[in-house]
């Protein structure tokens, strides 16, 4: 199977050199954890380093804020932006629409209008720029919507189908609902082609940053915990560490 580099330092090497090729991988990780840096650190060396066009998507943050925050890393999103390597769309309006949306006679439901809504954007903006590259950073504000799990996993299946019909590598990040080790596993994970979590805990008073690839079909990897830092350069893992708790 042909694999596409993500260009995080330790991760591909986890990976046997990259994900796969047309795939949507699932990034779960509580606040704070790095999902959003990964995130635009897969798009940013996927236009600077191997010439593939990135989309990103965002439900949360500002796209003001994001360009702010990723200089910091010394990474240029709005000279990208400007080159037409990547593009960054607000998504986040699509959360505050009413309860019921009328088209011609009928009316449909806000949760998927919504979902509608996100998948129609990311359509029209990915063919626009023949993007190679997605990221959908996170979907969590909108499957939390769907309390029955047939719904939601027809909702989550939807999108999945959707950004892989696009042909595009991609991640859809999420929220973990819980930070311990053993939780419940998210009807999404199954739904994905991969799944990665990082994780963040204590451990003897240490903040302990650890990143796992619980599923990724179709190639072998390293499923083991594995120490990552984030610094200057963005999300750094250390593949030939351990991750040693007593939890």
């Amino acid at each position: 199977m042909k694999k596409v580099p993500t260009g995080v330092k330790g991760l591909d090497d986890m990976l046997g050199g990259g994900l796969p090729l047309g795939r949507c991988i699932l990034v779960c990780g509580g606040p704070g954890s790095g999902k959003t840096i990964f995130g635009i650190q897969f798009l940013y060396n996927g236009a600077v380093k191997y010439g593939e066009t990135g989309l990103y998507v965002s439900l949360g943050e500002s796209p003001i804020h994001l360009r702010e925050d990723m200089s910091s890393l010394g990474w240029d999103v709005e000279r990208l932006e400007k080159d037409g390597k990547l593009v960054v769309v607000d998504a986040s309006p699509i959360r505050t629409i009413p309860e019921q949306v009328k088209i011609g006679d009928f009316s449909i439901g806000k949760r998927d209008f919504e979902m509608l809504s996100l998948i129609e954007i990311m359509k029209k903006r990915a063919e626009e720029i023949g993007a190679k590259r997605i990221v959908i950073d996170s979907i969590s504000s909108l499957i939390v919507q769907y309390p029955d799990d047939s719904e939601r996993r027809n909702a989550i299946l939807d999108l999945f189908e959707a950004v892989t019909d696009l042909g595009t590598t991609s991640l859809i990040t999420t929220e973990l609902r819980a930070t311990a080790l053993e939780r419940q596993i998210q009807a999404e994970e199954f739904l994905s082609h991969g799944v990665i979590v990082f994780h963040t805990f204590s451990d003897s008073g240490r903040l302990i940053r650890a990143i796992q690839i619980e599923k990724m079909r179709g190639i072998s990897h390293d499923n083991q915990l594995r120490p990552y830092k984030i610094h200057e350069n963005g999300i750094e893992v250390f593949p030939k560490e351990s991750v040693l708790t007593s939890t």
